[in-house]
């Protein structure tokens, strides 16, 4: 992206900050979407949202504080009640549920997701502060993301038409 686009093209700009299987998914739908339809595409990684830039994901999903959360079970939805989400083994069996769905439905991996953002050359930043604090190193990142912080972000948005903050 290091060519000025036309001064006519439309930009949008999206701060990931979370790193749950859940949460990942659309930040990359909406890039590679809004990339497939011209817009010019920065996605800027902080704080728990930099995991999603590891070269090995290994993601699960939180019950906990997820309220509309439902599963298909047996033909029917079933509701999570907050309190489930404290017992041990929850998280574990609600994201391989997840998993199960999301493989079963045919939907991308996040991995695929991903891939298509750097191919359809959606701009990746990672924050360098989160990285510092988390003590990540740039090995630790798939290949592309470039290293930027809260001014590189700003910097984005104020030239953007949309910015999303997920």
């Amino acid at each position: 992206m290091s060519e000025e686009p036309a001064a006519n093209t439309k930009r949008m700009s999206i701060i990931v900050t979370k790193g749950t299987l859940d949460w990942a998914y659309p930040p990359f739908i909406l890039a590679t979407t809004a990339a497939a339809m011209g817009l010019e595409v920065s996605m800027f990684f902080t704080f728990y949202g930099l995991v999603l830039l590891r070269k090995k994901l290994d993601l699960s999903i939180s019950t906990l504080g997820n309220a509309a959360m439902e599963m298909p079970v047996m033909g029917m939805h079933m509701r999570m009640p907050n309190i489930v989400g404290m017992l041990p083994g929850m998280d574990a069996l609600a994201s391989t549920m997840m998993k199960n769905l999301i493989k079963k439905k045919g939907v991308a991996s996040i991995e695929d997701l991903r891939e298509a953002a750097v191919e359809s050359d959606v701009q990746m930043i990672a924050c360098q502060m989160t990285m510092d604090l988390f003590e990540f190193r740039r090995e630790d990142l798939i290949d592309g993301p470039e290293l930027g912080g809260a001014a590189t972000y700003i910097e984005m948005a104020t030239k953007s038409d949309i910015n999303l903050f997920i």
